[in-house]
């Protein structure tokens, strides 16, 4: 029999406290004599805390300890450091058992004195549990919350305890500090700490810092310490750090806002809900971490948004995101889905403790009807997310909020959502646009409004509605609420439905020409808006089997001699320039003539949309030759100002802007022209925002210049520059942006722009490091430099950061999304070229280096790649799971890539770095699991 079977035994078998003890002191006089008092009072504490198991909570076990503590059998140091070593296996993960015990450690210590660690023991061994009980101040924050037992606040008092006795750092090493430091940084990073503890912490961390010093070879040794636990266990990914990663969930969301408009945004569920399914599987999360570093994530999101409005995050669909997650989850476990209702509860208790975090939020979005985190909990509550009752107990004015939504102003008249904006959008003047705020300002009533624009642009396309379909325009391209539906449907078929009319349309049939030829206009506004504002990767849309081209758009500015001209564009050419320049004014019949009609004698509005320029510009040349006198062309000019043909404008003013250039200023009557249709009152706002940064540049590079032989008075700076501000939003100041934009005309930019991807991975990596949330534009650097010399930037800022044992994990995390995150088609994958071009070179590269770096920059690799793989082969099965795309991720399986490095490896046998990556690789368990091919490594 042993110590722990006689625990046992007396336990289930109802011995009192006093009993046991007297059993266990006859025991050990007869059995024990070789044993240690240490060693005793080990195995004494063990036998109970391991029955918590099976019995958490159990007031029997509790009287057991007490006891124990009370008459010496268990001294409160021992006890301590078993309980936080316990504490570490996930069977013992209940907070109020845990709660509990370390009630009892510290009821122990305040009233008999005792201390937590003895007096005598080394530095490294108090160190060691100060670790754990880290350890379980970061399990305490994850577990689910328990009205009654407060794991936080006694695991927080015994951690503050703990560092009081301020062991002596100097004898600890160097890879310990890193470790102690990892852990603590994560805490202060991640969770919202007692003010006392923070205090602790911070002042531990400083120690931790100063003590690891900028020695890169003994930064080296915590470097590898930490890589080598990277390439096992869950997920590649060990240590604290496991249950914390911001980083890689605000790079996906990041990901989501920015490509909404396309295949790999927002507005395609499946594909988000694949993605974050590949990171749960890869990060190994339970439910309820998941969703807290999900849910903190957001929140976080919105507090630091910089590249990306407020207003967007506020909008951001998360809850719809989540409900296809656990969609995909729950085909893979059909049992989970009680787990997440569970997981969803907890991390909102969660959350919502961290009102430094919320508080933020609040400030930083715009001023809503009713509180930020109650928007939200309506939101889960209606995608089915969160019970109402459970809602009560975050906030307990939800469940009578009367506030007045449009969806329940819907209910109350008997309609849809979808009908009541229809009804409250068909009207003219201001009315729809204050509905517009209203919607804007409401994200519940955004997937409804969503649903009603995307119909109406079919319906208006189909049966070819000039009023329906530039009614619906005319609204959307001069609000910001276009936003917010990118997240909700796809822009792209909008823009095709558009096209499909711009077509199609004819003004022949109509009884007012010229009105029609006016709402034609607010289509093409509407494209020329969207196009820019969502810089759409290709310029082919489909819908409906039918596909457009927007390539027209983008020509609009080139200049057609009429000798170039011929059969219609050359009889439309003719009809508007004596209709505008040499006539009292237009007729129908013009409009008519250039309206859509399948024959040789007419022509379309893209006809007049692409001529527009050349008309102007030839009227200025007749004036120029003294074949016009000024007052036609200005009478002529003016009626580009008017609703008839505002819409062609965008192209008459970057010609005119191309003209002036050319001509080095000397255009007097072109910078006439331009001045008269920019400062016209009728001018629309969308034409000066899509050409106000060429005016600009144009105003800053003619004041560098000087104005040569153009007299002062042809260019009103100021007035244009008033007019131009105020429709691009800037609350500047006019003489500093002029300033701004003189100084980046005359110095250029700061950075070259040659060096952005290296700058845009050392910024990733510096808002990392500063506890702010990461994103970075692949795509962008990509444009600038080849794939192969992006890839070896990365590797190269890799190793640099790999010196700082802090920052490791953060720049592991971003390597891994910028080689695993799907691209768009016109992107090659880069986790092929990783794996075959780069991973071959750096073998060969690291091998000519230094032992010490050499070996810094194996393990370096050997953790990337681990983790890489690793990461595809969930993202790829995730994809499977949410039936996203039949064809490879990266143009190759995750396994084919493996077989093929496997080949590499082979070849590179003799090699230093080759050998260490081949043989980690065969001997991590979860690389053989998830990758058998790596079992021929090992042979």
């Amino acid at each position: 029999m042993t110590i722990p079977e006689l625990t046992r035994n007396c336990f289930q078998s109802g011995i009192s406290a006093a009993k046991w003890a007297n059993l266990c002191k006859l025991f050990i006089s007869k059995n024990s004599s070789d044993q240690s008092t240490e060693a005793i009072e080990n195995s004494i504490s063990n036998s109970i805390l391991v029955l918590y198991r099976s019995y958490p909570g159990d007031p029997a076990l509790h009287e057991y300890l007490k006891y124990a503590l009370k008459n010496g059998m268990i001294s409160l140091a021992v006890f301590v450091a078993t309980l936080l070593q316990a504490a570490r296996n996930p069977e013992l993960h209940n907070a109020a058992t845990l709660d509990m015990l370390c009630r009892i450690a510290l009821d122990a210590h305040f009233s008999s004195g005792q201390p937590l660690v003895a007096f005598d023991e080394s530095p490294i061994v108090i160190l060691g549990v100060v670790q754990d009980a880290l350890s379980l101040l970061e399990i305490a924050h994850t577990l689910p919350v328990s009205h009654f037992h407060q794991l936080t606040t006694s695991s927080s008092e015994l951690l503050i305890l703990l560092l009081s006795y301020n062991p002596d750092m100097t004898q600890i090493s160097i890879s310990q500090a890193a470790v102690h430091y990892q852990t603590t940084n994560d805490l202060l990073l991640n969770f919202q700490l007692l003010p006392g503890l923070k205090e602790v912490l911070e002042h531990f961390e400083r120690q931790l810092r100063k003590l690891m010093g900028d020695d890169a070879k003994l930064a080296r040794e915590a470097q590898m310490m930490h890589t080598m636990q990277l390439t096992i266990g869950r997920g590649d990914v060990v240590g604290s750090s496991s249950n914390t990663d911001l980083v890689s969930l605000s790079l996906i969301f990041h990901t989501f806002i920015t490509y909404r408009t396309g295949d790999f945004g927002a507005g395609n569920l499946q594909y988000c809900a694949a993605l974050l399914v590949g990171l749960f599987r890869w990060t190994s999360w339970s439910p309820i971490v998941f969703y807290t570093q999900t849910l903190l994530c957001a929140f976080v999101c919105l507090s630091q948004s910089s590249t990306i409005t407020t207003t967007m995050w506020k909008t951001f669909i998360l809850p719809q995101i989540l409900v296809a997650f656990e969609k995909c989850v729950n085909t893979e476990n059909p049992n989970s889905e009680s787990d997440w209702k569970h997981a969803m509860q907890n991390a909102l208790f969660t959350i919502l403790r961290r009102t430094d975090v919320l508080t933020q939020a609040e400030g930083n979005s715009s001023p809503p009807s009713q509180s930020l985190v109650r928007c939200f909990l309506k939101e889960l509550i209606v995608h089915g997310l969160l019970e109402q009752r459970l809602a009560t107990t975050f906030d307990q004015g939800i469940i009578n909020d009367n506030t007045p939504t449009l969806k329940s102003e819907a209910q109350e008249v008997g309609i849809t959502l979808e009908t009541y904006l229809e009804a409250k959008l068909s009207g003219e003047g201001d009315e729809p646009r204050m509905w517009l705020g209203r919607i804007r300002r409401e994200p519940g009533s955004h997937a409804a409004f969503g649903d009603f624009v995307k119909q109406r642009f079919a319906n208006a396309a189909n049966q070819l509605d000039i009023d329906a379909m530039g009614h619906i325009c005319r609204l959307l391209y001069h609000d910001q609420l276009l936003d917010a539906l990118s997240l909700h449907i796809k822009i792209s078929e909008l823009v095709a439905h558009a096209l499909q009319f711009f077509e199609l349309y004819t003004c022949e049939t109509v009884g007012d020409p010229q009105t029609a030829l006016s709402h034609i206009g607010d289509v093409v506004m509407f494209l020329q808006s969207t196009l820019a504002r969502f810089n759409f990767q290709s310029n082919i849309f489909s819908v409906d089997g039918k596909t457009m081209s927007s390539d027209f758009l983008k020509s609009t500015a080139e200049v057609y001699s009429s000798s170039s001209l011929t059969g219609g564009d050359l009889t439309t050419f003719n009809a508007w320039l004596k209709a505008l320049f040499e006539s009292e004014g237009i007729e129908d019949a013009v409009c008519s003539r250039s309206s859509f009609k399948f024959t040789t004698s007419s022509t379309q509005p893209k006809t007049l949309l692409r001529i527009a320029a050349s008309l102007v510009l030839h009227a200025i040349g007749l004036t120029i030759e003294g074949k016009m006198n000024m007052d036609a062309l200005r009478n002529g000019v003016m009626y580009f100002s008017d609703p008839l043909l505002d819409w062609t404008l965008v192209g008459v003013i970057k010609a005119l802007l191309q003209e002036i250039h050319q001509k080095r200023f000397n255009a007097p009557i072109h910078l006439e022209v331009l001045q008269t249709l920019l400062l016209s009152p009728s001018c629309p706002r969308l034409v000066l925002t899509l050409c106000g940064p060429l005016v600009m540049s144009l105003l800053a590079n003619r004041a560098r210049k000087g104005s040569g032989s153009v007299a002062p008075a042809a260019l009103n700076n100021e007035d244009l520059q008033r007019v131009l501000t105020t429709a691009l939003g800037f609350v500047m100041r006019v003489f500093h942006l002029t300033a701004r934009i003189r100084s980046a005309i005359t110095m250029g930019s700061r950075v070259p722009w040659q060096e952005y991807p290296r700058q845009a991975i050392q910024t990733a990596l510096n808002m990392a490091r500063t506890n702010k949330l990461p994103s970075i534009d692949v795509e962008r650097c990509l444009k600038v430099i080849s794939p192969s010399q992006f890839l070896q930037i990365l590797w190269s800022e890799l190793v640099v950061v790999a010196t700082v044992p802090s920052e490791i994990e953060h720049s592991r995390r971003l390597a891994v999304f910028i080689l695993t995150a799907p691209r768009p088609p016109i992107t090659p994958p880069l986790l092929p070229i990783f794996l075959h071009n780069i991973v071959p070179s750096l073998i060969i590269h690291i091998d000519s280096q230094p032992e010490q770096t050499m070996t810094m920059s194996a393990e370096l690799l050997v953790a990337l790649v681990s983790s890489v793989l690793t990461a595809a082969m969930h993202l790829e099965l995730a994809m499977q799971s949410a039936s996203v795309t039949p064809q490879p991720l990266f143009g190759q399986t995750s396994s084919a890539m493996a077989r093929r490095l496997v080949a590499d490896l082979r070849m590179l046998k003799f090699s230093y770095t080759s050998s260490t990556l081949a043989q980690r690789l065969s001997s991590s368990q979860s690389s053989l699991a998830n990758f058998p091919v790596f079992m021929e490594l090992g042979t």
